[in-house]
């Protein structure tokens, strides 16, 4: 509720909600959803929550999750710790749970969203078009995946970016995501 208008929700299938008490109902349900599994971002110098991303279409019979719904306050946008939940919960996916393929799928529209699983390292697969109606209009949809084959790669070039080394002291990055990912050979 940071923002200050309700843009960020453009591309989100729910509109924002307009008060606290609405809020907290919107929460609410999140909270009691197991597909999507919602996952608050905490910031962790201030200990408040400052997003929400959730896995969803979770598919474990074949191995397929798609993370999504993910929402990010204005002080969490194109910050380490924004990179770093996507970061955590690549590795929930691959690491932990043993899932094949993770996807991204956007608005074809969402310019920032589809930038972001770029950065990450998704590969743009296509895009389906007319592939779902959200408030009121059709979407065309761009899908991303990372797979399992690609994930050791992707995870290295992660925890490069997001060492205290790759940082200088007044935060700023030393080398991007992608030039981490681009050196980095997995064979």
């Amino acid at each position: 509720m940071e923002a200050p208008d309700s843009r960020d929700w453009t591309y989100l299938f729910q509109e924002r909600p307009e008060g606290a008490a609405e809020f907290h109902s919107y929460l609410t349900n999140l909270q009691k959803s197991e597909d999507p599994l919602h996952f608050a971002i905490v910031a962790a110098d201030t200990g408040k929550a400052a997003g929400t991303a959730a896995l969803m279409r979770i598919e474990p019979a074949h191995g397929v999750i798609e993370v999504g719904s993910i929402a990010f306050a204005p002080r969490l946008k194109q910050t380490r710790a924004a990179t770093e939940s996507m970061y955590l919960l690549m590795r929930r996916a691959f690491d932990e749970l043993g899932y094949r393929r993770y996807e991204w799928k956007c608005d074809s529209l969402n310019a920032p969203s589809r930038s972001a699983a770029e950065r990450y390292g998704f590969i743009f697969e296509g895009t389906f078009r007319q592939a779902i109606v959200y408030k009121g209009r059709s979407r065309d949809t761009a899908w991303y995946s990372i797979t399992a084959d690609e994930w050791p790669r992707v995870r290295s070039a992660f925890e490069a970016w997001l060492s205290p080394s790759n940082f200088d002291a007044n935060g700023r990055q030393k080398q991007r995501l992608l030039e981490l990912r681009s050196s980095r050979r997995v064979g």
